[in-house]
């Protein structure tokens, strides 16, 4: 399928099997539509501790850190992984958001001492996941590999690599930037020795059973990240645009996960009602492979977001009996 320039496998064997196979093994994704936008310079904290959500000053070196980016209203524009290498950064974006993204870092650099570079071509982007990815990385990679959260610069299968502890599954596992033409014979490594090559679906399925938020779907212009649950990464007294406003907000509505208690699948856009009246749009929704149940997440009033409330999704004109949870929907057994 094309999805942001880019054609993209929505699978390969099946969604089904792929999902199951990052949640008991391991699987490869190619991700290359991901973006990069790299920041230096003597004022480079201080420029991105202006634009991202998160305190950037707290990434140690060799670190990584989720945030958002917010226009002056509070509306997210992109939420990003950003990865503190020496002495530059290294922002991870959304592939439909890259333009506008980059053209956001340039726009206000102009007030900083840094220089930002698009740094998408540099790259490929390949992630591999699930229980067994660090015993299958092992074999192929030069030294040991970086903790969750932590990124490290190393060869992988004789490629020079960034080699990232983070993820979109909700599994242990990396994420690997390498040169994109070296990239097929890291893949070809990774998938001849265990992983299962795994496509746009089951990354949808595998991120939303743990209510990882999709931008586009979950997160949107229109929605500031506390509505979204994001609050946890949105450190006010940083100063980053958007925090004037956040400030002191309190959400009329909330982002939350819920599970049918009878048959049907939810699709976005979904109309969702709470004792009998109209409450809310569904925004992520699926067959959950692991839970065999449908599931989804829906902006709801903030006072039925709390797991145990009974809601009614219309699927196709149909009402389809459904129950707000707790995160995440899926949970391993211990």
């Amino acid at each position: 399928m094309g999805f942001a320039g880019w054609e993209m496998p929505v699978q390969y064997e099946g969604i089904r099997q792929e999902h199951l196979a990052v949640r008991t093994r391991a699987g490869a994704f190619d991700v290359s539509h991901m973006g990069q936008i790299e920041t230096r310079g003597r004022e480079a904290e201080r420029f991105l501790q202006r634009l991202l959500s998160n305190d950037v000053a707290a990434i140690p070196d060799g670190g990584a850190q989720y945030s958002v980016l917010c226009r002056e209203d509070g509306g997210v524009l992109d939420d990003l992984f950003t990865y503190r290498l020496g002495d530059r950064y290294l922002t991870v974006t959304n592939a439909s958001n890259h333009a506008r993204d980059l053209s956001w870092f340039t726009d206000h650099a102009g007030d900083f001492d840094v220089a930002v570079r698009d740094a998408a071509d540099d790259y490929a982007m390949l992630a591999l996941q699930g229980p067994e990815a660090r015993a299958i990385l092992s074999r192929h990679i030069e030294g040991g590999a970086p903790a969750r959260m932590r990124a490290a610069h190393t060869r992988v299968a004789g490629v020079e690599a960034l080699v990232c502890g983070t993820g979109y599954t909700g599994e242990d596992g990396v994420e690997l930037l390498v040169p994109s033409e070296r990239a097929e014979s890291v893949w070809d490594a990774l998938t001849g020795d265990g992983a299962t090559p795994a496509g746009l679906g089951a990354r949808d399925t595998l991120r939303l059973e743990v209510c990882f938020p999709l931008y586009g779907n979950d997160l949107t212009e229109e929605r500031s990240p506390l509505e979204a649950g994001l609050g946890w990464c949105c450190k006010l007294d940083t100063g980053f645009i958007g925090s004037d406003a956040l400030r002191g907000s309190e959400p009329a509505d909330r982002l939350a996960p819920f599970a049918f208690t009878g048959p049907g699948i939810p699709r976005p856009g979904n109309p969702v009602s709470i004792s009998g009246e109209r409450g809310g749009v569904v925004t992520s929704g699926t067959l959950s492979p692991c839970l065999e149940i449908g599931i989804g997440m829906a902006y709801v009033p903030g006072e039925a977001a709390v797991p145990g409330t009974s809601v009614e999704i219309d699927v196709r004109g149909k009402p389809r009996a459904a129950e707000i949870r707790e995160r995440p929907l899926y949970r391993k057994e211990t």
